[in-house]
């Protein structure tokens, strides 16, 4: 039992070790996954040798990768950017496979490695590219959308190329193979189970899963998602495919119901430990005296893959209309190597279609251009405004656009920040019919909010010439709503600099900086956690039967002493969990009607979406907005339907919408 135990303590142990460093250190866990193999796997320190169990449960987090990547999957979003996805992302991948395997038929590697290689190389980092971008809030710029674009279709791709390896490490040795012959009878297979998997799979997911979900135990929906997600990977694997393949159809078929956010959440902790695990053991199989005996090679190949790939990916993004800006940010971005590469190179290996000596320089090439991704995506941005003129061109006409957009606005509110608070700020400003333009920088929030009607613009309002076009030197009272006490002084001293006599109101969530922000020039700085504490003692006092007049002058005077009486609190476990409730919490969604959509020439009677606990807000068409409309509101093609509800009810009524 002990001998059994001790590699299950020794990799549990080195995974937290490599999580707390490497968050420490900012960068992506998976990187510290990596290193951790390398140190304890058998060709450096031997701690945990190579066996067959623990490379079962490697396995284990590949096929929870997959299913991730299936959940993510959307027949709508592949259409609406089918020209990115199979345009861009085909050219990249197969463009990048001919050179790899031209270069390897030039050190006269056999053309079947050439190929494998190509298909491990071609693939860039989701986790780490996405996490860069989502912490850069570029998830929906320019470049954010053709970087996501191509990494979908590495995702799709790596399907038919784990069909593909084994087929090619099957024949290795065989020179009378038919290929043509030996890849159809793989390709029909997979079709044949795909077909017969979606086509009864899409009929039962729905009405199992509201069987299921009317249980209500959550013990029994996790172990009926595992089910579902190990299941389909036994019978892809029992059918001659990939156990990946199976998860990466289960996760398709969840995310066409109203259940995928909750599985998401659920699924997370299995996919992310076990995923965890893979990196390590993928770790394991680098030799580092292999790499010392070929560090030339490994550097030449680290340079060349990253050049390749930046120069490459720019002029694709450049051919599909991209300007050099967004061409060179999104060549930069995915330069790297990724998780699938090492998903398809452990497979190449383990066939024995790649041998050591090629597999541990390219895998250590790989490790390192992962390590180095995230400065190199950290510092596009200098790079690119150093080469790219036009960069400066692109933040000019976007202070344009917030200038012409406050042109005609006199004695307005400068709302900074259009999150949950500044959204309730704006709709009393509104329902007093008091004008106002709302800066964020969250490019998906701004695309729903205009699409809402919403006079809200992309902009960082820490930027003084932001302020400037938002009208500054018109604007009666400046709003700061969200809480982040750094980037609230740099707006408040660009304040004093050119409108020291604006009113200024600023929102923090607790005690801590109220004095500093006062002494910076803020007029007024509200404490939520001050002005719950106000409400709560108010309401309280009402029933004590305190006179209402005593009360007012409590709260008056409270509030001029700037909550001197609430400084301090003993802090407890239950803070941090009293905000882990977000997703509890109803949402807005704006869904436009497409052509073909479900709704078209409905009205909200007969799509009854109350009963899925959504409520429609708003009806925008043509520009003009209806606030509240009524059951006989009648739907059109290019409607925006702004809904309110709880996240999955909001992805039930959009199913509702858009299929029926």
């Amino acid at each position: 039992m002990t001998n059994a135990l001790q590699p299950v303590l020794i990799l549990l142990a080195i995974a937290v070790l490599a999580v707390v460093v490497f968050r420490q250190l900012r960068l992506p866990p998976m990187l510290g996954y990596l290193l951790a193999g390398v140190v304890i796997g058998p060709h450096a320190l031997g701690w945990i040798p190579e066996k067959e169990e623990i490379r079962h449960l490697a396995e284990f987090g590949v096929v929870f990768l997959m299913f991730s990547i299936g959940l993510e999957f959307s027949l709508s979003k592949l259409v609406t950017m089918k020209r990115i996805v199979f345009g861009f992302g085909t050219a990249q991948v197969f463009l990048t496979i001919l050179f790899v395997m031209a270069v390897a038929w030039a050190l006269g590697l056999d053309w079947r490695v050439g190929l494998a290689l190509g298909f491990a190389l071609s693939m860039s980092s989701t986790a780490i590219v996405i996490k860069m971008l989502a912490e850069r809030l570029e998830l929906n710029t320019n470049h954010g959308r053709q970087i996501i674009g191509v990494l979908l279709f590495q995702d799709l791709a790596v399907v038919p190329f784990l069909i593909i390896i084994p087929v090619l490490g099957n024949a290795m040795g065989n020179a009378d193979i038919n290929y043509s012959m030996v890849f159809g009878i793989a390709l029909l297979k997979a079709a044949v189970v795909l077909s017969l998997i979606l086509f009864f799979g899409q009929r039962l997911m729905r009405p199992w899963f509201h069987m299921v979900a009317k249980q209500r135990s959550s013990e029994l929906f996790v172990l009926n998602v595992l089910l579902i997600t190990l299941g389909l990977a036994w019978l892809t694997e029992a059918a001659g495919l990939s156990l990946a393949l199976g998860a990466f159809l289960a996760g398709m078929l969840i995310s066409e119901t109203e259940f995928r956010y909750q599985v998401e959440d659920d699924i997370k902790p299995f996919r992310d430990i076990l995923l965890g695990l893979f990196f390590i053991t993928i770790g394991m199989l680098l030799d580092i005296q292999v790499v010392i005996d070929n560090f030339l090679w490994v550097i030449l190949m680290l340079v060349s893959l990253i050049v390749l790939k930046v120069v490459l990916i720019t002029g694709l993004s450049r051919l599909f209309g991209a300007d050099s800006t967004v061409a060179a940010k999104t060549g930069m971005s995915l330069a790297q190597g990724g998780e699938f590469g090492f998903v398809l190179l452990a497979q190449a290996g383990a066939i024995g279609l790649v041998e050591n000596a090629v597999l541990q320089p390219v895998l250590a090439a790989m490790v390192l251009s992962m390590l180095i991704a995230p400065f190199i995506i950290e510092h596009s941005e200098r790079v690119v405004q150093h080469f790219c003129s036009n960069e400066w061109m692109h933040r000019a006409m976007q202070i344009t656009t917030i200038a012409a957009q406050t042109m005609v606005d006199d004695n307005h509110v400068i709302i900074c920040g259009y999150g949950r608070s500044g959204q309730n700020v704006s709709r009393l400003l509104e329902k007093e019919l008091i004008p106002f333009i709302a800066l964020d920088l969250d490019p998906q929030r701004i695309h729903d909010a205009t699409n809402a009607g919403e006079p809200v613009v992309y902009g960082d309002a820490a930027r003084r010439e932001v302020l400037i076009a938002a009208g500054l030197l018109r604007a009666k009272v400046l709003i700061v709503s969200y809480n982040d006490t750094l980037s609230s002084l740099k707006i408040l001293s660009h304040v004093q600099a050119i409108r020291p006599d604006l009113h200024v109101v600023v929102r923090t969530r607790d005690d801590s900086d109220i004095d500093t922000l006062k002494e910076a020039g803020a007029t007024e700085v509200v404490a939520e956690v001050m002005e719950g504490s106000l409400m709560l003692v108010s309401h309280a006092m009402m029933f004590l039967n305190v006179p209402s007049s005593q009360i007012l002058r409590c709260l008056r005077q409270t509030r001029e002493e700037r909550y001197k009486l609430f400084r301090g609190f003993f802090h407890g476990i239950t803070d941090e969990m009293e905000e882990s409730s977000d997703k509890l919490l109803p949402r807005l969604l704006t869904v436009i009607i497409v052509e073909g959509a479900n709704a078209v020439n409905k009205t909200l009677g007969e799509l009854n979406l109350v009963e899925l606990g959504v409520e429609v807000m708003a009806v925008r068409r043509r520009n003009i907005r209806g606030s509240l409309p009524s059951d006989d509101t009648r739907l059109e093609i290019d409607d925006a339907i702004v809904l309110r509800g709880a996240q999955e009810s909001l992805a039930a009524a959009e199913i509702r919408l858009m299929q029926g």
